[in-house]
C-alpha cells in the first residue's frame, strides 16, 4: 500500500529511514515492485567491497533514488568523477534534481547499463544496483585493468571482482547475501502460488536440513540448483525451509519433525528431492563457507569455483 508524505509524515518517515536490515519499495509496476531504497547495511557492504578511493572515477547501473549515487559522489569527493546510469527515465530526472539540490556531484544518464555505456572511457570502478544472473563482458570493458567490479548475482549474494591486466577477465569472490531486485530487461521469474499445504510426507533428512538453515549450504545450491529458489524462514527450533521453482511457480515447505526426520508439505515434494545432489556436492567439497566461493568472468564464460579459480564447483 502507497503511503503519502503528506498525509502521513510519520509512517513515511519510518519507511524511508527504516532499521539497518530492512529495505523501502519506492515505485511499482504493473503491480511489481520495480525500484527501492536497499537496506543500509547491505549499501555499507557493497561500497566497501568496491573499494573506492578519493579521486577515483565510478559508474554506477541503476540510479533509483540517487541515495547510492551521493554516497558514492562523497567517497569520490572533488577530485572523482561519478555516473549514474537509470532505464527509467523519470527516475532518472528525479534523481538527477535530488542530486543537484544536495550538492551531489553526479553525472545521471538514461539508459540500459547492462549493455555498457557508449562514449564512457574505462573507469575505475563499477557498481551494479540490481541483480544479473550473467555479468555482461561490456561491464568488464568498462572498468580498466585492476579495476573492480561490485554487483549482485541473481537472487542470492553479491561478487567483488578485479578486472585482469590484460583487460579481458574478471575474478573475484562472494562478499554478501543480499537480495536485489532483478534486470528490468530480463525475463521475469514465475510467480509462486498459494502453497497448499496437503500431503505431507516425512523423510530422513534431518542433516541436510539442520545444514541448510545453518546458512553456508544455502548458497551452495544456489549455485548447483539455480532454477529453485530456496528460503529459509525463522530461527531456531522454528526455522523451516520453503523452496519455489522459478520457472513454473510449484513450491513445498520443508520443517522438523520427530526422530530427526523432516516433513516435507506440499504436492511438489520432488523439489526437496532434487537438492539432494546438491547437497551430495557440497559434502564432496569438503562442506565449504560460502566465502570460499568465487567466480570468474572470461571471453570462455562464467565460471563459479571454491576456494581457487581452478577448482570450478562442479561433480
Amino acid at each position: 500500500m502507497a503511503v503519502d508524505r503528506e498525509r502521513e509524515p510519520g509512517r513515511w518517515a519510518a519507511l524511508v529511514y527504516p532499521e539497518p536490515q530492512d529495505s523501502t519499495v519506492t515505485q511499482i509496476t504493473d503491480g511489481l515492485p520495480t525500484s527501492s531504497l536497499s537496506c543500509t547495511q547491505v549499501v555499507a557492504d557493497m561500497l566497501d567491497s568496491l573499494m573506492l578511493e578519493p579521486g577515483q572515477s565510478v559508474v554506477e547501473l541503476g540510479t533509483g533514488s540517487g541515495w547510492n549515487a551521493a554516497l558514492l559522489a562523497h567517497r569520490a569527493g572533488p577530485e572523482g568523477r561519478v555516473v549514474s546510469v537509470e532505464t527509467d527515465a523519470s527516475l532518472a530526472r528525479a534523481a538527477a534534481e535530488r542530486l543537484a539540490a544536495a550538492g551531489a556531484r553526479v553525472e545521471v544518464r538514461t539508459g540500459d547499463g547492462t549493455a555498457g555505456i557508449a562514449g564512457l572511457e574505462p573507469m575505475d570502478r563499477l557498481v551494479a544496483t540490481y541483480a544479473v544472473e550473467t555479468v555482461p563482458g561490456a561491464w568488464i570493458k568498462q572498468v580498466r585493468p585492476g579495476g573492480r567490479i561490485v554487483f549482485p548475482w541473481g537472487r542470492l549474494g553479491h561478487f567483488g571482482l578485479t578486472v585482469a591486466e590484460d583487460g579481458k577477465s574478471a575474478t573475484g569472490w562472494l562478499q554478501g547475501l543480499a537480495l536485489f531486485m532483478g534486470d528490468r530487461h530480463a525475463t521475469g521469474a514465475a510467480t509462486s502460488p498459494a502453497l497448499a499445504l496437503s500431503g505431507e510426507e516425512a523423510v530422513d533428512d534431518g542433516e541436510m536440513f539442520e545444514d541448510l538453515i545453518a546458512g553456508h549450504l544455502l548458497f551452495a545450491l544456489r549455485v548447483s540448483h539455480p532454477g529453485i529458489v530456496v528460503s529459509v524462514e525463522g530461527s531456531g527450533a522454528r526455522a523451516r525451509v520453503r523452496l519455489r521453482e522459478e520457472t513454473s511457480g510449484r513450491a513445498v515447505l520443508v520443517e522438523r519433525a520427530d526422530d530427526g526426520l523432516v516433513a516435507v508439505l506440499g504436492e511438489d515434494r520432488e523439489l526437496w528431492a532434487a537438492l539432494r545432489t546438491g547437497y551430495q556436492l557440497w559434502c564432496e567439497h569438503r562442506k565449504p563457507e560460502q566465502w570460499n566461493f568465487g567466480m570468474t568472468v572470461s571471453p570462455a564464460g562464467q565460471t563459479v569455483w571454491v576456494h581457487d579459480p581452478g577448482r570450478p564447483y562442479t561433480g
